[in-house]
């Protein structure tokens, strides 16, 4: 059953958008996932410093907010992987912006 409190939007679109992708490591996620389908020890092994337990919560709530899919064979051990949705692939020049945008603050502080 989803949890409707997770659906709950905000008017604003900006606010939107910020409560979707404004945490560190959903941004992170998103980063990865770009870069194709990923299992759970390939995702966190591209966050360097994520707790497995954080990044179930955020790859659950992603699943239910419609950014990422969540795709479980019927393999044993469980195979289990993950891969963005077509409304998380729209997220793809937000991130080149903010990795842009990254660049040139970087360069502009040194």
């Amino acid at each position: 059953m989803t949890d409707l409190k997770y659906l709950e939007l905000p008017q604003c679109p900006v606010a939107t958008t910020a409560l979707l992708i404004g945490d560190h490591w959903k941004i992170l996620i998103i980063r990865e996932l770009l870069n194709g389908t990923k299992r759970f020890s390939e995702l966190a092994k591209g966050l360097d410093g994520v707790s497995n337990k954080v990044l179930s919560q955020h790859l659950k709530i992603m699943e239910i907010r419609g950014l990422i899919h969540r795709e479980v064979y019927a393999e044993v051990p469980v195979k289990v992987e993950y891969s963005l949705t077509s409304i998380g692939w729209k997220l793809k020049p937000l991130i080149r912006e903010m990795w842009k945008w990254g660049e040139i603050y970087k360069e502009s502080i040194q």
